[in-house]
């Protein structure tokens, strides 16, 4: 029988609905919620026309959660990022690739929204195994 635990991190930002930032089952699964660039030290949206800054926020809020729940990169089987607009492809890409090898990068899916969260750039979610 699978069961749940719910990671909670006050490093990242704290869910603004009915959801939890990460899941973790005990078939060493975890189910991190989609991050925005929201920043904790001031609990606001940050670089709000800032794609690249955003994308680094959001890295950093992914890795408070994986860290909380015993995990790392290396540990992400999963991804899909969310883009406000395609053409930022290029930019969002450069960045999500300093945090994954070549060789040990997740599986990702990438798609284009008409909106998301807070006006932000672009969010992303994960699925680690540990």
């Amino acid at each position: 029988m699978t069961t749940r635990k719910i990671i909670k991190t006050d490093q990242a930002p704290a869910p603004v609905g009915p959801y939890n930032q990460a899941i973790a089952t005990t078939g060493q699964m975890i189910f991190v919620s989609g991050q925005i660039a929201l920043d904790t030290k001031i609990n606001e949206i940050v670089h709000t026309d800032d794609v690249t800054k955003q994308t680094e926020q959001v890295m950093a809020n992914l890795e408070a959660i994986l860290t909380a729940a015993g995990a790392t990169w290396s540990n992400v089987v999963k991804t899909t990022v969310f883009l406000k607009d395609m053409n930022d492809f290029a930019t969002v890409n450069s960045i999500y690739a300093k945090y994954f090898e070549s060789n040990n990068a997740p599986a990702r899916a990438c798609v284009e929204v008409s909106r998301l969260p807070k006006d932000v750039l672009v969010e992303i979610d994960c699925i680690a195994v540990v």
